[in-house]
């Protein structure tokens, strides 16, 4: 789903075959981690790794995204990156 407010786009995450219940943890999971190995190996400027961001940031709570970040930055980031 596509809705522009103010001139500014905003979508929702597209689905996703690997997550198809309607629990989507582990895909908001899934797209932090791809994110942020996508920004390891090709910078974030990268095409692929926006996609992932704009996915995260749709489906993850803030709160999520704020913590992991945390740990990401304090070395204590329970995920292989």
């Amino acid at each position: 789903m596509v809705l522009e407010v103010d001139g500014v786009k905003l979508e929702t995450a597209p689905w996703d075959p690997r997550f198809p219940n309607t629990n989507q943890t582990k895909y908001c999971y899934q797209s932090f981690l791809d994110y942020q190995r996508c920004k390891k190996i090709r910078g974030e400027d990268f095409d692929a790794c926006q996609y992932y961001k704009r996915v995260s940031n749709s489906i993850c709570p803030n709160a999520w995204i704020d913590k992991w970040n945390t740990q990401i930055e304090e070395n204590r980031f329970p995920g292989n990156i």
